[in-house]
């Protein structure tokens, strides 16, 4: 059975560990994986905890085994969430990324969000084909994720509430 809860202190030492597993966070720049000390995680985590239901963290689990993360971030200016997923590779292929990210979708439209977005690098193909099940859309990045000294390494896919 999946389980999806909003993160909890008692979660970051799962978090830390998926963080640090270079297979996970290929795709978002870090190879050898993210590797946080016990200090920066419970920075993270006030910051969600202090932030919350502008942008919250849910941690997913399968028969009571950690499995990855989901999140959102909600522009309240523009009506948008920044969406994210991040499984282990054990959890991947089995429905536990489309019932996290579906989780995390309702959550943030509920708390005020009208769009939501993922920006998937192109390489990750089995991503991008996740969003595309679920609904979400290529599109042109909006004018307010553009940095001007940052070049487009990833895609813009969005999915509307109505």
């Amino acid at each position: 059975m999946i389980e999806i809860k909003e993160t909890t202190i008692k979660d970051i030492d799962n978090i830390q560990r998926l963080w640090a597993d270079g297979d996970v966070m290929r795709f978002v720049g870090f190879p050898n994986g993210l590797h946080q000390t016990n200090e920066e995680m419970k920075g993270w985590f006030r910051w969600i905890e202090s932030n919350r239901p502008v942008l919250n963290h849910y941690s997913i689990f399968e028969d009571g085994n950690y499995c990855g993360e989901s999140f959102y971030e909600i522009d309240e200016e523009h009506h948008s969430a920044a969406l994210d997923i991040k499984l282990f590779e054990f959890a991947r292929g089995r429905g536990i990324a489309t019932a996290g990210l579906s989780y995390a979708i309702e959550e943030a439209f509920q708390n005020g969000a009208e769009i939501v977005w993922v920006n998937p690098n192109p390489e990750n193909t089995k991503a991008i084909a996740l969003y595309k099940r679920l609904g979400f859309q290529p599109k042109g990045f909006p004018e307010d994720l553009i940095s001007e000294d940052e070049e487009q390494n990833s895609i813009y896919m969005e999915l509307r509430k109505d």
